[in-house]
């Protein structure tokens, strides 16, 4: 197969590879080529958009070297023109950040029009040109790397944060797919710290716009007593943290930053406190749910977390016969991972208050043991005894609530 003339890696591989990070996936840029002189060095050609080819022998993909125009609203606003004319600085000109507009050559030569080496080096995310306001999409991406690497000292530069809010306060957020939200959303609560994602996301005005439902806990108030670190919107947000610290898991992290959103439709008359907010979470968390179609596992252990955490805060003081109902209502005999999920993001919450962070959280363990203790009873000697059907469950409730309650009892003596 002939040789491409000029082809080089660019973005995100260009990028982690100067930080000495992972880059395992390469994208390429091809330069000087047709779809016709892809084709006849056996690539072929994938999607309908803008010519990219998939190496024949690798199935790496290559595109051609492009430039966007903006047409009309929104992310997908944009023509494409892909021709042997347009230069590498022309396609890296088309990108979002400086540090993701950067190429190397073959020969290891860095293309780097934008200064990107120099903003890896001061740690800062900004953007390429004034283009940068045609796509939304960019507040949220902008977010979802300043938390990938908030653990390096990265920060957004000023101007930049001026142009997200400036694409904020022209209304062309509404414009973004619901797919595209949860799919940068997801991405973030992935990495070391998507706290930094919304707070971004607030800072610029975008957080009321995507998640009206967390913008509404600022200024929201809470016994002092219980949460001196302020309003719900300041616990909400160290209940995150603390569960990034608890888990990798991002449903874990999703549920901790879900749990308190009924707190925003407390009657004033009550405040600060929040006498029922747990019902009134589970509709909040419903509607965001259905809205960003999230996966039901998500959906599932986030709905438990804001119906069940004061419960399981509040365990030891529970009868047996609620403890018995939240372990059901957790699965937590059909296994133990939804439970365990569901204990992080309890305990995220407990301990995700100012000068809390350290608190031990002994629930925990006391709903372990008292799964473990159900989990003992044997079924064979009940049907020994001649017990059948709906029988055998009723005998099987009665014992997991003797055995709970001893384990109450050992607890609280």
């Amino acid at each position: 197969m002939e040789p491409l003339r000029q082809v080089y890696r660019v973005g995100g591989w260009v990028r982690d590879q100067l930080l000495g990070l992972p880059a395992p996936d390469q994208d390429w840029v091809v330069v000087g080529e047709t779809p016709q002189t892809m084709q006849a060095r056996g690539f072929q050609q994938v999607g309908a958009d803008f010519p990219v080819f998939l190496h024949p022998v690798t199935g790496e993909a290559y595109a051609l070297a492009r430039q966007e125009r903006k047409t009309g609203p929104g992310y997908l606003g944009f023509a494409t023109q892909a021709a042997p004319t347009v230069t590498l600085e022309e396609d890296l000109a088309r990108r979002d950040l400086t540090i993701n507009a950067m190429a190397m050559a073959a020969d290891g030569r860095l293309v780097d029009p934008f200064g990107g080496q120099a903003d890896l080096q001061n740690r800062l995310l900004r953007h390429v040109s004034p283009a940068f306001v045609e796509d939304p999409l960019r507040v949220l991406r902008v977010a979802r790397f300043l938390a990938r690497f908030w653990d390096l000292g990265f920060r957004v530069a000023e101007e930049t944060l001026t142009l997200l809010t400036t694409l904020v306060q022209a209304g062309e957020l509404q414009t973004v797919a619901v797919e595209r939200i949860w799919q940068e959303t997801h991405k973030a609560l992935t990495t070391p710290n998507p706290l930094a994602y919304f707070d971004l996301l607030h800072q610029c005005g975008a957080l009321a716009v995507l998640f009206p439902e967390l913008a509404a806990l600022e200024g929201i108030a809470q016994p002092v007593v219980y949460h001196p670190e302020g309003d719900v919107w300041q616990h909400t947000r160290l209940v995150l943290a603390r569960a990034t610290q608890l888990s990798p898991q991002p449903a874990v992290r999703w549920a901790a930053l879900l749990h308190d959103l009924g707190k925003a439709d407390t009657p004033v008359a009550l405040l600060p406190h929040h006498y029922g907010h747990e019902e009134r979470s589970v509709v909040r968390v419903e509607t965001v749910c259905d809205r960003l179609h999230i996966p039901t596992a998500w959906r599932t252990l986030a709905l438990a977390t804001a119906r069940y955490h004061l419960q399981c805060h509040r365990l030891s003081e529970m009868t047996p016969k609620k403890v018995v109902r939240l372990l059901v209502a957790l699965q937590a005999f059909q296994g133990p991972e939804r439970m365990e999920n569901f204990l992080l993001a309890c305990q995220a919450d407990a301990t995700g208050r100012l000068g809390m962070t350290e608190r031990p959280y002994p629930q925990a363990d006391l709903l372990r043991r008292c799964r473990l203790a159900c989990l003992a009873i044997e079924v064979a000697p009940l049907v020994q005894a001649g017990l059948q059907g709906a029988r055998i469950g009723e005998a099987i409730h009665r014992e997991r609530l003797h055995r709970v309650r001893a384990v109450l009892a050992a607890c609280s003596g």
